[in-house]
């Protein structure tokens, strides 16, 4: 579970390392945030790139978490580490690349442009 205050690596090649988290979106009540939620993120470390500077303020959606997901045929998935793709203001993705895994419970909420540029779907 991701919320406010949290550090996630970033999955794609927009040039950003490490993201905070600092809002969860979907209600002023939600306070955590889990496989395929939007949140709001600040960069905080990045290599030089053109696309993204630290201190900047993306949404993202979140593609991995540390803390398991159990799935409808009793499967549980975890994975090592926290992670995010990086979104404009449109909804649409900063970078061209995905790296690592993604889970296809991206496919339920509509992420499929994120599916198809991974390349592997777990």
């Amino acid at each position: 579970m991701i919320q406010m205050g949290s550090i996630l690596n970033v999955a794609d090649n927009t040039g950003a390392k490490t993201v905070r988290c600092i809002k969860v979106l979907g209600g002023s009540h939600k306070m955590s945030a889990g496989i395929g939620d939007k949140i709001v993120v600040s960069i905080q470390e990045s290599a030089v790139s053109d696309k993204v500077k630290s201190g900047e303020v993306f949404h993202a959606v979140i593609v991995r978490t540390r803390k398991e997901k159990r799935r409808k045929d009793a499967v549980v998935i975890r994975f090592f580490e926290n992670a995010a793709v990086l979104l404009n203001k449109q909804g649409e993705l900063v970078g061209t690349r995905i790296f690592g895994i993604i889970p296809r419970e991206l496919r339920a909420k509509n992420y499929l442009k994120i599916i198809s540029l991974a390349r592997e779907v777990l």
